[in-house]
């Protein structure tokens, strides 16, 4: 690496050779942040690539070679280095990359950059990249457990309920059936309470009241509940305090237990006559004094008949044991009590009232609920969906991340055959024997990695990469198939969103620069390209105004309208695109007629001039469009294709905007002489080919120069003079005006201050101001230190503006010039006539001179009308005070007129023609 190419402390010669030199540009505004970044460069010219230490940390090690990294890191900035080589300089872009480290660990990194350049143009890309692995991670985490969570409460078969202050917020699909609703409108919004019978009101009231911090649930409980046609039903319910946007709440779990009540009461009724049973069955007096204690009991509780009879219930199950309170709760419940030898049993108790006493069905699920227990923690561990396939093709078993995967219930997906499963390839196609699981079955061998996509009977399609192997393989006889997939259709759909997101306007989804020039290159360049290909390049009219006074919000929604009639205004094989800001391109070769283009430009041009109504106000825009065509024998590329009908647009925008240019050679080369132009008129104040020329004004009465308006002139040395008419166009649509402005106003009061001083002259001096001054927030300023350096009083000084600049922005303009009036100079209004000025006007603005436009004074010699208008004018500036310049005296008969008219003052090619200040002053002395 070159010596002065890397400004940054510490970078010794870690870094490459070649590249983009990273040089002294500003670093902190790119986001460098935490311990694992790196900064890097890419010069768009020569194509390569430089960095500084701590890269091949970032990338995987310092074992990486100087190619290995390189190459890593060209691969990660390719959709930048590809797609901002056009930017202007100074613009910033933003990428998230993914890549798999030499430990075979997939990292994330963000890379952030900014061009590079100067006025010609970006040169390179200065970026900085940071492992950001851990921020996905955690992201991704919390947004996984989110989705499980809702998933769970929304496809729970309990019915789940949230109400606030005793108003119905949320009901999943469960709480919609059992209360008989058919859309959640029906229960949101409504109290609580009219879904809760009036015997079950209090006992729910007390145990949603004991409910005191963030987390707090009431026991299980039976609840009577109210349909929405009123009929009643049994539900187990547990309340739970929560939030609901970020305010208190309470979540209601219900589980329907009619049916299980209805089985139980009779089972109460046949348990006291079943004696073989295998859940302990003991019946007590109302005392709690067990007067029947049967087979299966002894076996649970260790205790025989003849030992237990006659004998406390709660002492021989070795826990507190109150039939009463069973009742209560609801007649079951689970509990835990001891064996004789003091083993833990996990005991589900059903209790009955049987005349004098109770009835107690003790069944002991010890054993089942271990099991229960493991199952349910390793299975419910797993992301991965399990379902095994039988001989004969039916599902015997899934997990719940199978069900939740296939979108079906658990008794729904067991027995179904695996092929009525819709499985489809990437292609689209239907894999062999519709299932993976069949052709193991038949050859034993195992599928691996397979990715598919699942359409669920809901009808939404799912992606999953997909196993398949032999349950049994040392038996393959037996043909039970395992089948094990993974949902990878959030992975799938993040890297289809990067594709997209690396071809597409972020704002308004349309086909960015990159994929506008690829997609002209294919149709230049392809087998059966068509016999003419359209490229019209779309620049909206007043959307700088709309951005401006609205705000950037209010024009990024005109931006998405206007790109979305752009796409319903083409052709199906059309393509739109947006290149940035308000410059929109269309590229088509369905037409191949010049007035089918035609009428397609002004197809989208009264498409985007129908109002648009944003946040209550209705806004109008309009298009220039720049058009240019390609044969299907034309060699230009789809960047020369770009380049001229952006030169054909701004063509368009030359000759009045809202309106249609066709591309051709002449206009190409009229736009780079005044590109060149331009180029040289920066040149032209560095090489001093700047020089201004004086025109006298006359007192017309006595006769005198009373003052001289300073002229710019360029003297360039190839072209010769170049006429002001093309060159202060050129600097007020560039940014060079204001420096021209400054120039011109220290050169000539330096000029005119000297002159007054020599020859002992009160001549005063009169500068003109483009609209584009007086936008510059420095006018003023600029305008007290040229009057304070060069020592010319600021009574002398008499700054001239148009008409049309005045009434561009009345208010700014009065503005800026009563702060310029402040300064003591005098002000102008030239070109009187033209606009649309009036008296009113006038009066409002600080003015002490209007200055006729020469139309009005060609003619006042032959014209009565002519005379009339100038001498209204004169009466009107009069009437307020102002003093009037005629501007454009030719002849003596003219200046007569002006004589009898009252004319205060005149300046023309009869009084005296523009000319250096040696010449000027040296003839006036």
């Amino acid at each position: 690496m070159e010596a002065d190419a890397l400004a940054v402390p510490g970078a010794g010669n870690s870094g490459r050779s070649a590249g983009a030199p990273l040089g002294n540009e500003p670093l902190g505004d790119l986001g460098l942040a935490g311990d694992h970044a790196a900064i890097w460069s890419y010069d768009f010219e020569a194509e390569t690539l430089s960095w500084l230490p701590g890269l091949e940390n970032l990338l995987g090690g310092g074992a990486l070679t100087e190619a290995e990294i390189e190459s890593r890191l060209a691969d990660l900035v390719a959709p930048l280095t590809a797609g901002t080589r056009t930017s202007p300089p100074w613009r910033e872009f933003e990428l998230e990359q993914s890549f798999r480290n030499p430990a075979g660990e997939i990292r994330w990194v963000r890379l952030r950059a900014r061009t590079i350049g100067d006025d010609n143009g970006s040169s390179g890309l200065l970026g900085i990249a940071t492992d950001v692995t851990d921020v996905r991670e955690n992201r991704q985490t919390l947004e996984d457990l989110t989705d499980r969570y809702r998933l769970l409460v929304e496809l729970s078969p309990d019915a789940v309920c949230v109400h606030e202050a005793g108003v119905v917020t949320y009901v999943n699909r469960a709480a919609l059936t059992a209360l008989g609703a058919s859309s959640t409108a029906e229960l949101i919004g409504r109290p609580i309470m009219d879904f809760v019978a009036d015997e079950s009101l209090p006992a729910l009231l007390d145990r949603i009241a004991s409910l005191h911090r963030q987390g707090a649930s009431t026991v299980p409980a039976d609840t009577v509940m109210l349909r929405l046609d009123g009929t009643k039903y049994l539900v187990q319910s547990i309340s739970v305090r929560t939030t609901w946007e970020g305010r208190p709440a309470f979540q209601v779990i219900m589980r329907d237990i009619s049916a299980q009540k209805a089985a139980e009461a009779t089972l109460r009724y046949q348990a006291a006559l079943i004696s073989h049973v295998s859940d302990a069955i003991i019946a007590t007096n109302g005392s709690g004094v067990v007067t029947s204690w049967n087979p299966a009991a002894e076996n649970v509780y260790g205790w025989t008949a003849g030992e237990a009879i006659g004998g406390t219930v709660s002492e021989l199950v070795g826990a507190a044991l109150d039939p009463e309170t069973v009742l209560r709760r609801g007649g079951v419940m689970q509990t835990t009590h001891r064996h004789r030898n003091g083993s833990t049993l996990a005991i589900r108790i059903s209790a009955a009232e049987m005349n004098d006493g109770f009835v107690l069905v003790c069944a002991d699920e010890t054993a089942r609920r271990r099991a229960e227990q493991h199952y349910s923690t390793v299975v419910a561990s797993l992301d991965e969906g399990v379902v095994v396939i039988g001989p004969g093709g039916l599902i015997e078993s899934a997990n719940p991340a199978a069900c939740r995967i296939i979108g079906v219930g658990h008794d729904d997906l067991i027995g179904v055959p695996c092929v009525t499963l819709e499985l489809y390839d990437e292609q689209g196609r239907i894999p062999p024997a519709r299932m993976p699981s069949v052709v193991t079955r038949r050859t034993g061998a195992t599928l691996t990695g397979l990715v598919l996509r699942l359409r669920r009977p809901a009808g939404d399609d799912v992606w999953i990469s997909l196993t398949s192997r032999l349950l049994t393989p040392e038996d393959p006889s037996a043909q039970a198939v395992v089948a094990s997939f993974t949902d990878i259709t959030e992975r799938r759909a993040i890297g289809e969103r990067l594709a997209h997101e690396a071809t597409h306007d972020p704002l308004t989804e349309l086909a960015n620069r990159t994929l506008v020039l690829d997609s002209l290159a294919e149709a230049l360049s392809g087998a059966g390209r068509a016999e003419l290909t359209t490229l019209l390049f779309i620049d909206l009219d007043k959307f700088k105004v709309i951005n401006d006074s609205l705000g950037h919000s209010v024009g990024d929604k005109v931006l998405r309208i206007a790109g979305e009639r752009l796409r319903r205004g083409i052709g199906e094989n059309d393509l739109v695109g947006r290149l940035g800001g308000d410059e929109f391109v269309v590229v088509t070769a369905e037409i191949t007629e010049p007035d089918e283009i035609k009428a397609l430009a002004e197809h989208l041009r009264e498409a985007l001039t129908e109002p648009i109504t944003v946040n209550g106000r209705q806004l109008h825009i309009d298009a220039s469009i720049g058009i240019v065509t390609a044969a299907n024998d034309d060699t230009r590329t789809a960047e020369d294709l770009l380049r001229d009908a952006d030169v054909a647009m701004y063509q368009a925008k030359t000759l009045g905007r809202a309106r249609y240019e066709f591309f051709d050679v002449e206009l190409r080369e009229r736009m780079q002489r005044r590109l060149r132009m331009e180029q040289d008129l920066r040149d032209a104040l560095q090489n001093e080919e700047l020089w201004t020329a004086y025109q006298p004004v006359v007192d017309i009465e006595s006769g005198e120069m009373v003052a001289v308006e300073a002229l710019l002139r360029w003297k360039h040395p190839a072209h010769g003079t170049i006429s002001p008419a093309e060159f202060i166009p050129l600097a007020e649509e560039s940014d060079l005006i204001n420096l021209i402005g400054k120039y011109v106003l220290r050169t000539t009061t330096r000029e005119i201050a000297r002159r007054r001083e020599q020859l002992g002259i009160d001549l005063n001096l009169k500068v003109n101001l483009s609209a584009r001054q007086l936008d510059d927030p420095h006018l003023v300023a600029g305008v007290q230190d040229a009057l304070k350096t060069t020592g010319l009083p600021p009574h002398a000084l008499t700054l001239e503006v148009t008409e049309s600049a005045l009434m561009r922005d009345q208010a700014a303009a009065a503005e800026v010039l009563t702060s310029l009036r402040d300064l003591g100079v005098s002000l102008a209004i030239d070109d009187f006539g033209t606009g649309y000025s009036s008296l009113a006007q006038l009066q409002r603005l600080p003015l002490d001179t209007l200055k006729i436009d020469r139309t009005f004074v060609i003619g006042i010699a032959e014209s009565r009308d002519a005379a009339a208008i100038v001498k209204s004018i004169i009466a009107m500036a009069h009437a307020v005070d102002l003093i009037v310049v005629a501007e454009g005296v030719e002849d003596e008969e003219q200046l007569a007129v002006l004589r009898e008219l009252h004319c205060d003052q005149a300046q023309g090619f009869h009084l005296g023609r523009p000319a250096p200040p040696d010449e000027l002053f040296g003839a006036a002395g």
